[in-house]
């Protein structure tokens, strides 16, 4: 049998208030037991758990790994509206006349990440 992906692990500065951002982004939860000042946190999300490591040094250079996000049950524009109110910033916009494309985005730290389309935006584009 194949090994399973358990969590994908984040280094980062402040594992308790990234993994909040990444919870709230997510509609997933942080770990009852982990608390701000911890060395690590956890978040459970329907699509994948996340593991947020304390580190000394920062980031430093662009991410060799990223997380693509494809919302459930809102379009990518509203989810990059949403996860921005939140605290992300947009740094690059991918987005195409024709309603394909993507947003990238970093997280409060600066890891990138992206909004990808919606399933039922990709549906309505191949339809069309």
């Amino acid at each position: 049998m194949a090994s399973l992906v358990r969590h994908v692990t984040i280094d980062c500065a402040d594992p308790h208030s990234l993994a909040g951002f990444w919870a709230a982004a997510l509609e997933g939860s942080l770990s009852e037991d982990d608390n701000p000042g911890d060395d690590e946190a956890l978040v459970d999300s329907a699509g994948a758990a996340l593991l947020f490591i304390r580190v000394p040094e920062g980031k430093s250079v662009k991410n060799r790994v990223h997380l693509d996000l494809q919302p459930q049950d809102r379009s990518r524009d509203e989810e990059v509206e949403r996860v921005v109110a939140l605290g992300a910033t947009v740094v690059a916009d991918h987005r195409r006349p024709d309603g394909t494309g993507w947003v990238t985005l970093t997280d409060p730290e600066g890891n990138e990440f992206c909004v990808e389309r919606s399933q039922a935006e990709r549906d309505a584009t191949e339809q069309a």
